[in-house]
């Protein structure tokens, strides 16, 4: 269980410091992940469809709802070995969904990201401005601007973002490529970064010999939020990502142009922020109607 070990283990330390984990979700998951690779004498990282199809053939016994975790769990796993390069492809799609409900995204407000982008603007107004506040500024504007995933920002060449051209051109999971809008906000955010970059530098967001890493964007990311005021718990670069796709379907943007921009194989993805804009209409519908129980309007005939 060699190899399988030491990525599960840096799996779960993408876990800890990206979505912040609790220690009993971590240990539930190292559970899962260690039974499965012991199932598999060692082989997990390397099991392909038809070996994961026997390994959850040996679940038929279990409880829906384990069932539902282990698959859960060994999806997100593989989900990051093909995020991280280590596997060329994701199987964890073979495995089964038994009949659970998919979670509406956290997502945050308008007022949330102006908070958020108030804070980056209090930085750049100081003097002198600290080159870390505009690279903070160009990886703000670039996720809830375009919506890019945090491994596809980290990881844009130096030359992605041209000052003459109103997109870029995004390499996403499965190799896929797709054109994301950029707005003049963020270009002109990229420009003045960009003037740190040293030109011999591979990367937009440099760091050490390679790029700057997910974990240290999520740190930059919550950091952020609870300078803004913000539960850090509550934002991430996925986060600001579903608010760029809530808040443009929100704007009236159509479902497939948010499908191409987002780099979604299947529109049933996208489709979840139709659930979410929804789940907002109730509430404000629950909060604000006048016919609500907190100012509700008596309909019935007065006594002749």
């Amino acid at each position: 269980m060699g190899t399988d070990a030491a990525l599960i283990d840096r799996f779960l330390e993408m876990l800890a410091a990206e979505a912040g984990a609790a220690a009993n979700t971590l240990a539930a998951y190292r559970s899962d992940l260690a039974l499965a690779s012991t199932e598999l004498a060692g082989e997990l990282t390397t099991a392909d469809a038809a070996v994961l199809a026997r390994l959850a053939h040996g679940w038929r016994d279990l409880s829906r709802s384990t069932v539902a975790r282990k698959a859960a769990s060994l999806r997100r796993f593989f989900a990051f070995l093909h995020d991280e390069g280590h596997r060329g492809d994701d199987p964890g799609g073979t495995l089964p969904r038994p009949g659970t409900a998919r979670p509406l995204p956290k997502v945050l407000s308008l007022d949330d990201v102006e908070r958020l982008f108030g804070a980056i603007a209090a930085r750049l107004a100081k003097e002198p401005v600290l080159p870390a506040d505009l690279r903070l500024a160009a990886l703000m504007e670039l996720l809830y601007g375009s919506g890019l995933r945090a491994t596809e920002l980290v990881s844009l060449p130096r030359s992605a973002v041209s000052p003459d051209r109103p997109f870029l051109i995004v390499r996403g999971k499965g190799g896929r490529e797709r054109l994301v809008p950029i707005s003049d906000r963020a270009r002109a955010a990229v420009a003045s970064w960009r003037n740190h970059v040293a030109p011999d530098r591979q990367w937009l967001f440099p760091s050490g010999k390679g790029h700057l890493s997910r974990i240290r964007l999520f740190q930059l990311v919550k950091a952020l939020a609870a300078e803004a005021g913000i539960a850090p718990d509550r934002v991430s670069p996925h986060v600001l990502r579903h608010a760029f796709a809530t808040h443009l379907l929100a704007g009236g943007a159509d479902l497939r142009a948010l499908q191409t921009m987002l780099g979604h194989a299947d529109i049933a993805t996208t489709e979840i922020y139709t659930h979410v804009e929804a789940s907002r209409l109730v509430e404000l519908v629950n909060t604000r109607h006048p016919l609500n129980d907190a100012g509700r309007v008596d309909l019935r005939p007065s006594p002749a």
